[in-house]
């Protein structure tokens, strides 16, 4: 049967600048190793599959997939997915809201605007974080070619995605890594993460900070813009004191070194609440056969 299928850039309102993910919006009778296929052949670093809800507080179910594993929640397929469902009028926001059921459970959405203007924001899952061992901060510097701020202990922070999150010296440093990818999938698979998200601060202009996710035990050895981890990062600089007690709202890039060029918008409340949002764009709108 054909199922129909997009591929949308989150983060950016421009083709070809953001992050793809390919979207099937009818996932239907397809199993989990159906579904694993399919992400390994469209190579990308999620690929997503629509279902119906399991509760009615859902507007709909969201499966997300590496080429390698399944992810219980991802931030820009999160966006990408819900871009989709509203162009292809599979849903309707009640008083602006989506409510989307994935393995971490519901995730509040936002949607701002329609068309070109639309901004989707969705509302962080509840974040643990750890402080990573100094040995295995050691390795991450290794793995990285670069000492990280010692002034921030990097942490492991897990919002469904699982990452080793540090601060570098500035957005420079960040630009000009260059990690040794086999080392750090032995990293990512002893400590049971996702990857490791790195940041730094810009000394001006349009973003406050310039961001990078790698995780190649993923089968992604950079992510080109991603929510979870600038989520990751957000409650990492939350936690390590880096923004104003009273909250903060500031704008990320990420995805230069890998030809994009994405922008992130976040927001940390009073209460601690992560919010990430930021625009989408279709770049492919077609079917599957099979």
């Amino acid at each position: 049967m054909k199922r129909a299928y997009k591929v949308v850039d989150a983060f950016s309102s421009r083709p070809f600048l953001g992050n793809p993910v390919a979207v099937i919006l009818d996932a239907e009778g397809l199993d989990t190793a159906a579904m694993q296929a399919i992400a390994g052949w469209t190579n990308l670093s999620e690929t997503t599959f629509l279902l119906p809800p399991s509760t009615p507080e859902a507007d709909y179910r969201l499966r997300i997939f590496t080429p390698r594993s399944e992810l219980p929640f991802a931030g820009h397929p999160t966006l990408g997915s819900a871009h989709a469902m509203l162009e292809a009028g599979r849903v309707t926001p009640r008083n602006g809201k989506l409510v989307q059921e994935c393995r971490i459970g519901l995730v509040n959405l936002t949607v701002d605007s329609e068309g070109p203007e639309r901004r989707i924001t969705l509302d962080l899952p509840a974040a643990t974080v750890t402080p990573l061992a100094a040995a295995d901060v050691a390795e991450m510097e290794a793995i990285l070619g670069r000492p990280v701020d010692a002034g921030a202990v990097p942490s492991i922070v897990n919002v469904g995605a699982v990452w080793a999150v540090a601060q570098m010296a500035d957005a420079e440093t960040v630009l000009d890594l260059r990690p040794d990818f086999a080392r750090s999938v032995k990293f990512e698979q002893r400590l049971g993460i996702t990857g490791i998200t790195v940041f730094g601060a810009h000394g001006g202009g349009e973003a406050a900070i310039e961001v990078r996710s790698f995780a190649p035990s993923c089968g992604v050895e950079e992510d080109p813009v991603c929510g979870s981890g600038n989520g990751s990062v957000a409650v990492f600089r939350r936690d390590r004191g880096l923004l104003p007690a009273g909250g903060a709202d500031y704008l990320a890039a990420q995805g230069r070194r890998v030809g994009r060029d994405g922008r992130i918008a976040v927001k940390v409340d009073a209460t601690g609440k992560v919010s990430i949002g930021g625009a989408c764009v279709t770049c492919v709108d077609g079917f599957l056969a099979g």
